[in-house]
């Protein structure tokens, strides 16, 4: 196995122990990456030089007994809308192309201690306002999408090209690539991780997270990102936990809900089958399945876009009304659509929300988490011109994608 291929957990061993150094963990990534970004496209900017001499720092550190954990000499990719003092941080935009971050966000800064080492920003749906990311291509079959918006960050750590990275999920943006590539995304509870010093989409919504090849990865990097910062006006303020999976694999006593309907509606069989599956062998492992209804389902898209499209305008007013020609023709539409919404409507979201917590919170009374699919079928075609639904149903990319979103919008305007 190559140094690239390993997990960070494996390489946090082997760096521990002096059997593999930071450099020569680095070096192996950016050769990687010198093959596959041609066809995959998943980084914005590499820093090579930068990378290899902090990696030589962390070579040095580690043989001279100041081991800082697990992340030291590890090298990652983070997103194009976390900050990095003295680094371009462009959303994947031609509005931010001139952008330099004067100081490091909340999140780098605590990479940075912990000794991890950063390769470069990897691409984004432009400003996180979509599920794809254009500019990258599936870590598995370069002919396919990669999903998004943190498609370039999924990318990196599929491939090789990043130990660990970071993405943004505001409405799945963590998720969903990570879905279509094979790898672990976590969304991390709202507040959890500090957001200061990361372009936002939207205020209410926005959260940071870790991509990684295993959960236990995940647990590693998130042990390092969370906590209180002052910063971040929606910090949760709770203590720090060591947040890996204990040694054994035993779920007895632990309540999985399966949802009845909502998130197997309408999905892919290839999907169903794959997490069908999944949820057996929790079952074997000794958890208890109970079935859900997902409460108030015909509310939660609706919701979702009546919070995040008027805050997104809101963050986007001045550049929207100045260089509008400099975005992407998707998210212009979707941030020119925000101005049609009244207060009245986002109110209506923020009241749907507020019920919506409720319901929830009184169904994680009778299980304790819910096993269902990311994302309802597997990644199409980068090229492709029409999609297929599960139901059969067929229509082109472009007015799937406008249909989705003015429904989505409509529905939340509609009692005007």
């Amino acid at each position: 196995m190559q140094p690239h291929e390993l997990s960070l957990a494996a390489a946090a061993d082997a760096i521990r122990a002096r059997r593999l150094s930071p450099l020569e963990l680095v070096d192996s990534v950016l050769d990687r990456i010198e093959k596959t970004e041609p066809h995959l496209g998943a980084y914005v900017t590499v820093a090579a030089e930068q990378a290899r001499r902090a990696a030589g720092e962390a070579e040095h550190e580690v043989a001279h007994g100041r081991y800082r954990g697990p992340l030291h000499g590890i090298p990652m990719g983070l997103k194009d809308l976390i900050d990095v003092g003295g680094m371009a941080t462009t959303a994947s935009s031609r509005v931010r192309a001139d952008h330099r971050a004067t100081a490091d966000s909340t999140v780098a800064a605590r990479l940075s201690a912990a000794g991890a080492v950063l390769l470069g920003k990897t691409h984004t749906h432009e400003f996180a306002f979509g599920l794809t990311t254009p500019q990258t291509r599936n870590a598995w079959d370069s002919g396919r999408v990669a999903g998004g918006s943190s498609g370039g960050s999924a990318v990196a750590v599929a491939s090789g090209t990043a130990t660990f990275a970071l993405g943004t999920d505001t409405g799945g943006s963590i998720r969903v690539p990570a879905a279509l590539n094979g790898v672990v995304g976590l969304k991390p509870t709202y507040g959890l991780v500090p957001r200061h010093g990361v372009t936002s989409l939207s205020w209410s919504l926005d959260h940071v997270g870790p991509i990684t090849r295993t959960v236990e990865d995940a647990a590693l990097v998130l042990t390092a990102l969370a906590g209180h910062d002052p910063r971040d006006p929606a910090f949760l303020s709770v203590p720090v936990a060591d947040y890996r999976p204990g040694a054994g694999t035993d779920l007895a006593g632990l309540r999985i809900g399966v949802p009845r309907t909502y998130y197997f509606d309408n999905v892919h069989p290839q999907v169903e089958t794959a997490v069908r599956h999944a949820i057996g062998q929790l079952e074997v492992l000794g958890a208890r399945l109970v079935e859900v209804d997902i409460p108030m389902t015909r509310y939660i898209q609706a919701t979702q876009w009546g919070l995040m499209v008027p805050e997104a305008g809101a963050y986007h007013e001045s550049s929207l009304r100045t260089v509008p020609e400099l975005y992407q023709e998707d998210v212009r539409i979707l941030l020119e659509a925000s101005e049609l919404m009244s207060a009245g409507d986002y109110v209506r979201a923020q009241r749907s929300r507020t019920l919506m917590r409720a319901e929830w919170a009184r169904m994680l009374e009778e299980v304790d988490v819910i096993a269902a699919p990311s994302v309802p079928m597997p990644a199409v075609g980068a090229d492709e011109e029409t999609v297929t639904w599960p139901d059969g149903t067929a229509e082109s990319v472009s007015d799937a994608y406008v249909r989705l979103r003015r429904h989505l919008i409509w529905r939340v305007c509609g009692s005007r």
